[in-house]
């Protein structure tokens, strides 16, 4: 076909000839050829002179092939195409571990430069006491001497004067004008003759300085330090027998080992890790996880009930290899379990170096009332609440209401923890495993809530503690992140304190001057801070001793400024002054009046009466201020299923979170 084109420049007509397009079908080797099969040995196409060389060769039509891949890439496409949202999700988590880690970084950054700078600030504080303790004490001395030296020079001066005076007179010829003056020189000498004058040294010259710098300047080489682990989840893995069964009442253990992004064991602690065991109904049974600072872990718990569970392993908030596992729990006859003292001490010393709470007298069932112990006997569905009120000393008090359900919308609760209660008629909860605060009314309407889930300042990772200051700020104990959140009463955050003093902070309380005490529940300490975040003192250590803990929980202060704390694992309560001197101790582990089976929650009444939430036998017991058991608080009309933390309202209520049920209960309280 030939198509005549004016140049726009010339006037005379040039002829240029269009050639068709090349057929889409054309065969590579022989132009001009269509090619119609496909070798699906040779994966090539074929046109009819390319036979000859696979005349052999398995042949279908091209049209058949060209489908057949194309639907290969359809699919192939489609495959990678559904990796897009997981690479999408996986880019954002590692950003957000990312822009976590350099949050972090400058958090701790800040901590450096604020501890350096309060380091120097006391160095120059103590620089400044010792010149002025210098200036003080030479000046004490120098004052001595110099009115030594002040007395023996006029003693000196009027010796010479007299003398010379003397010899004058001596020199000069004797006659009755002199005599008079020589009887005054006589007298005079006499007199100087017997002077007192202060010979001997009344001071002396020593000014020496005592500094022992060895052992500060070796404290200082070693002060601070970086902690960090390599672990992963993916890589790391659990065993043990407490990964699959246990029995009710009794220890489990289960060993997590931490290893890197190869595989390879970890052989540092320090590593973020969680634990859970998820009751059928949702709540969260208690554990305690010890690090022996090799890699490796150990999670203690024991389940309260039997049935079907779920225990979930966590290591920077990613689930391990397997998890979460499925475990079953058993109910066996008190008079068919014996155990071990040797199996007993092996498992409480890995757990928390504390008296086995899988003794025989340990091993308790939760919720049976007291005086009902009968060896041998099941428990009933029922005997999981509060025990039946006793008619000997009974407080005629109901529950006024309920607020919450399972869940992570306003007014529901994922493992609530800390209560607090404000002068301003406000209730606050610790939704811990929602990672936020919820407050209402002391009549239950919500009001507000606030918290995002993180690890940076601001951030609650797993707020276990809540307090309110006199200033109106909140104080929250983050367990997780291992330090305290301060709000303002609006929710924003202000600062933080302790970080890098605590290992586990579970309760807070603020004393009468306004101090934030800190209960420790790894460390098994007691902190007291400034608001300013300074540390004023701290007491306690890991152990059954009258001032040691083991997995201390929550604090209230009475009257006196004493500081109250619950110690769980030695089912006790403890009294301390605030310089840490213990002042009283009550309760034994059992189901009896006055007895515990781990207690938590824990407050004072205007009369001083103590009041504790007792987790293991589901009740609240009552006891004055030395300790003697008064009553309970009446909860059978709706039973209490492992409380945590208790409060009192401004308008004189109790009211509790029971966490096993995701709510908290408010009570009448006859005070």
């Amino acid at each position: 076909m030939e198509a005549h084109q004016h140049s726009p420049d010339s006037s005379s007509e040039e002829c240029t000839v269009l050639e068709a397009p090349p057929d889409k079908n054309a065969c590579p080797q022989h132009a001009g050829k269509v090619a119609d099969l496909y070798c699906t040995d040779c994966e090539c196409v074929l046109c009819e002179d390319c036979m000859s060389d696979h005349e052999e060769h398995p042949t279908i039509p091209l049209s058949q092939a060209l489908e057949q891949h194309r639907s290969s890439l359809q699919e192939r496409l489609g495959a990678v195409q559904n990796r897009l949202p997981q690479i999408s999700d996986a880019l954002s988590f590692i950003k957000e571990i990312l822009q976590q880690l350099t949050s972090q970084r400058a958090s701790i950054e800040e901590d450096i430069q604020s501890s350096f700078e309060d380091l120097h600030k006391q160095l120059d504080v103590r620089k400044s006491v010792l010149l002025m303790e210098l200036e003080v004490t030479y000046g004490l001395k120098q004052k001595v001497l110099q009115a030594q030296v002040d007395n023996l020079t006029r003693g000196e001066g009027d010796i010479v004067a007299t003398c010379t005076q003397s010899e004058e007179a001596l020199a000069g010829e004797a006659c009755v004008a002199s005599l008079q003056a020589e009887r005054e020189l006589q007298e005079k000498l006499g007199e100087l003759a017997g002077l007192g004058l202060p010979c001997q040294p009344e001071e002396n010259d020593q000014l020496d300085l005592v500094m022992e710098t060895d052992g500060l300047r070796k404290s200082i080489h070693n002060l601070g330090t970086i902690v960090t682990t390599s672990a992963v989840a993916s890589q790391s893995e659990a065993m043990g027998a407490g990964l699959e069964q246990c029995i009710v009442g009794h220890p489990a253990s289960v060993t997590i080992v931490t290893r890197d992004k190869s595989g390879g064991a970890c052989k540092s602690g320090n590593a973020i890790l969680s634990a859970e065991v998820f009751t059928p109904d949702g709540s969260i049974v208690d554990g305690e996880i010890v690090d022996h600072k090799n890699g490796t872990y150990e999670f203690v718990y024991i389940v309260p009930k039997e049935g079907d569970f779920s225990l979930a392993l966590r290591l920077y908030d990613q689930h391990i290899k397997g998890s979460p596992f499925k475990l079953t729990v058993n109910r066996v006859l008190e008079a068919e379990v014996e155990v071990s003292p040797s199996t007993t001490t092996a498992t409480s010393s890995a757990a928390y170096a504390t008296p086995s709470t899988g003794s025989s007298e340990g091993a308790k069932r939760r919720g049976k009332s007291p005086g009902q112990k009968k060896k041998g006997s099941k428990r009933a569905s029922s005997a999981l609440g509060t025990p039946r009120r006793k008619t000997q000393n009974p407080i005629e008090d109901d529950l006024i209401f309920r607020i919450g359900t399972k869940g992570r919308n306003k007014g529901e609760f994922t493992n609530l923890q800390g209560v607090a209660a404000s002068s301003s008629g406000r209730i606050l909860i610790a939704d811990s495993n929602n990672q936020c605060v919820q407050i209402f009314s002391n009549e239950g309407e919500f009001k507000t809530r606030f918290g995002v889930r993180g690890r940076s300042p601001g951030q609650l990772q797993r707020p276990t503690g809540v307090a309110v200051h006199p200033s109106g700020d909140i104080i929250i104990a983050d367990y997780d992140n291992k330090w305290v959140s301060i709000f303002s009463c609006e929710g924003k955050f202000k600062a933080k304190l302790g970080s890098g003093r605590l290992m586990g902070p579970k309760g807070v309380s603020v004393d009468q001057n306004g101090h934030v005490i800190v209960v420790d529940n790894k460390a098994c300490t007691v902190f007291i801070f400034q608001l300013t975040g300074k540390l004023i003192t701290k007491f306690g250590s890991r152990g059954n001793g009258d001032k040691q803990f083991a997995g201390p929980h929550f604090a209230a202060v009475n009257k006196n400024n004493e500081i109250i704390v619950t110690d769980f694992h030695n089912h006790s309560v403890k009294v301390f002054t605030p310089e840490g001197e213990l002042v009283l101790k009550f309760g034994s582990n059992g189901e009896g009046n006055g007895q515990f089976n781990a207690p938590t929650g824990v407050a004072v009444d205007v009369n001083g009466n103590i009041i504790v939430a007792d987790w293991g036998n589901s009740r609240i017991q009552v006891f004055d201020g030395s300790g003697s058991f008064l009553s309970y608080i009446n909860t059978s009309a709706d039973p209490l299923y492992g409380p945590q933390g208790l409060a009192l309202t401004s308008d004189g209520h109790v009211v509790v979170a029971d966490s096993g049920n995701h709510c908290f209960k408010v009570y009448r309280y006859l005070q």
